[in-house]
């Protein structure tokens, strides 16, 4: 892997603005009752990115024998919707995030690796807690592979909590020892939901976003009555032999980057092929601000190729 460059004046300005603006008001926020629906309704106002020149999208409502599947069908220009696809999993602390919110990601994610995204609108927290959003996951799985795509030509990628459910379906497949996809991109993710580490971290090296507090009443109000200490939410344990090639990309402001480090970590040991990328000095799921940040242009370029890259090693093998 090449050097990856340091922080640009763009994502200096970003790091600051959200460490002045943004983190103060995440530190006050109770993540219940009208203050979730006040911060849904900002997160959605991302929405009003504008998409890739030549994007086209269709909405997906289908019944399934595992599941309803809800979501945006998200095709790039020139991107190949008999090459395969991606299922990709959308950020927000499992409780807000939405279609709106991560459709420009997944446009410029489409338009990197050549294929069509499934943008899955999965059932959020507190209103459907786990295993929710995770039932969901593995049901839109399964209905890729009924519309006859191969397993090793379907992606999963996913950012923040979007990140815990592609490794909690990574998991789900290994205990029910189903077939793997071809590859696995993570964005800044989210995985140890007891948040053991994070206040450490922050200590350290105050993250411009995200507080501790948060994350751990997000996780919380996602695991429910099921505890943040149950098996299936705790994706960094448990056997990663058969995990498909994954890259993950975080950056080293984040106070969630010992999460990235240890799933690498345990890949590694495990024999599986993971790529870890930690960028200076962005934040949290710094991709998403491609718009305005040239690193996150170069990122979801970076994550286009190693796609691409993983699923023609598959095919040739």
């Amino acid at each position: 892997m090449s050097e990856l460059p340091g922080p640009s004046v763009q994502a200096r300005a970003l790091a600051r603005y959200m460490l002045t603006c943004v983190r103060p008001l995440a530190d006050r926020l109770r993540l219940r009752g009208a203050q979730l629906r006040v911060v849904r309704d900002a997160f959605d106002a991302v929405g009003f990115t504008r998409l890739p020149r030549g994007t086209r999208i269709r909405a997906v409502s289908e019944p399934h024998g595992y599941g309803d599947v809800t979501g945006l069908w998200i095709t790039g220009r020139d991107a190949d919707e008999h090459a395969g696809a991606v299922l990709y999993l959308h950020g927000g602390g499992f409780v807000f995030g939405s279609l709106r919110t991560h459709r420009h990601l997944a446009a410029a994610l489409s338009q990197a690796c050549g294929l069509p995204v499934l943008l899955l609108d999965y059932r959020r927290a507190p209103e459907h807690p786990f295993p929710a959003a995770a039932d969901d996951a593995l049901a839109a799985y399964r209905w890729l592979l009924d519309q006859g795509y191969a397993a090793d030509r379907v992606v999963v990628a996913g950012d923040s909590a979007g990140g815990h459910l592609t490794a909690g379906l990574l998991a789900d497949l290994t205990r029910q020892r189903m077939v793997m996809p071809g590859a696995a991109v993570l964005f800044s993710p989210f995985l140890d939901l007891t948040c053991a580490q994070l206040d450490e971290r922050d200590a350290r090296h105050r993250d411009p976003y995200i507080p501790p507090a948060r994350a751990r009443e997000v996780a919380a109000l996602y695991a429910g009555e099921y505890g943040v200490d149950h098996p299936r939410l705790a994706v960094l344990k448990g056997s990663k032999r058969r995990w498909p090639p994954m890259l993950i990309q975080v950056g080293d402001t984040e106070c969630l980057r010992g999460d990235a480090e240890r799933l690498a970590s345990a890949m590694t040991m495990a024999g599986a092929h993971c790529e870890l990328q930690v960028w200076p000095g962005q934040v949290h799921v710094f991709p998403a601000f491609y718009p305005v940040l040239p690193e996150g242009r170069l990122a979801i370029g970076q994550a286009g190729e190693f796609l691409r890259g993983a699923l023609a090693e598959e095919l040739a093998a």
